[in-house]
């Protein structure tokens, strides 16, 4: 069975006056079909307002669908009773570790969410041992949040989402206020997540060398579906992904300008400086 399964979803925001009355309607989210089976590494990609962080939130039972309906591990989300397991399903990282992160110690924050779900307190302990050494967090337990760069904060974050042991976990651009170095380790940590603990991952990004290593790709435009398709898939239409105002990795705009130039046996996607160099023959 699907984990995560969408149909027709569409979500639209009102705008109303000071009066209260309808102003305009934004239609953020217009008939989406996604299935997603569990153990995935899901990308969803689009540029500012292509609707996939309001999906995202469809995902978590934060929205619900205007039309429509979503199921989480064959749960209907629009059904009130379903919400608390379904949130104990799929955890929710955000943007901003700081709004997060709400413990004054590390281990205290990670501990506060199996707290609320009524765990024991000897298995939270355990929990939130195991969580922070599966985000390489385990040495800083003793830190205060502040102490943190931005991508440990993030790293912290994720460990508390999977201290409620989620089957998915949903990421709503956790790199997008990180340095480089920060992202990678938030990409290192996701990825260590679903290759070693099976947990299926949503991750929503605009940064296209974040998904290169997801099983499938989405591709958001207008609250629609634009592509879909492995990353090599997506990598491979590099004129479309431009056409979306995305920003494609500029080892993959080189090699897709080489055989737009007359070098045909470069192959249809290239991710790395290797991969290029190897496809040249050049040692």
């Amino acid at each position: 069975m699907n984990i995560i399964k969408t149909q027709k979803l569409t979500f639209e925001y009102i705008r109303r006056d000071d009066e209260g009355n309808v102003e305009g309607i934004t239609k953020a989210v217009d008939e989406v079909d996604i299935e997603v089976e569990a153990g995935e590494f899901i990308a969803i990609l689009g540029h500012n307002g292509s609707g996939k962080s309001t999906l995202a939130k469809h995902l978590n039972a934060i929205l619900y669908p205007t039309e429509g309906s979503v199921y989480i591990d064959g749960k209907d989300t629009s059904e009130d009773g379903n919400i608390w397991e379904i949130r104990q399903i799929a955890g929710m990282v955000f943007q901003n570790p700081d709004n997060q992160i709400i413990g004054q110690v590390v281990e205290e924050d990670v501990g506060f969410g199996p707290e609320n779900m009524g765990v024991p307190t000897a298995e939270i302990w355990e929990r939130v041992s195991e969580s922070l050494r599966a985000v390489g967090m385990y040495e800083h337990r003793k830190k205060s949040p502040d102490r943190l760069s931005g991508g440990q904060k993030q790293r912290v974050s994720i460990a508390g989402v999977l201290a409620m042991h989620p089957k998915c976990i949903v990421l709503d651009e956790p790199t997008a206020m990180l340095d480089p170095s920060g992202r990678k380790e938030v990409v290192r940590a996701v990825r260590a997540l679903n290759d070693v603990e099976n947990i299926t991952i949503i991750f929503i990004t605009h940064y296209m060398e974040e998904i290169i290593h997801a099983d499938r790709v989405f591709v958001m435009d207008e609250g629609k579906i634009a592509m879909t398709g492995t990353p090599r898939e997506i990598f491979s239409r590099v004129d479309e992904l431009k056409g979306l105002r995305l920003d494609v990795p500029q080892i993959t705009l080189l090699a897709h300008e080489l055989k737009k130039n007359g070098i045909k046996d470069l192959p249809s996607a290239i991710f790395t400086v290797d991969e290029l160099l190897c496809a040249l023959k050049i040692n």
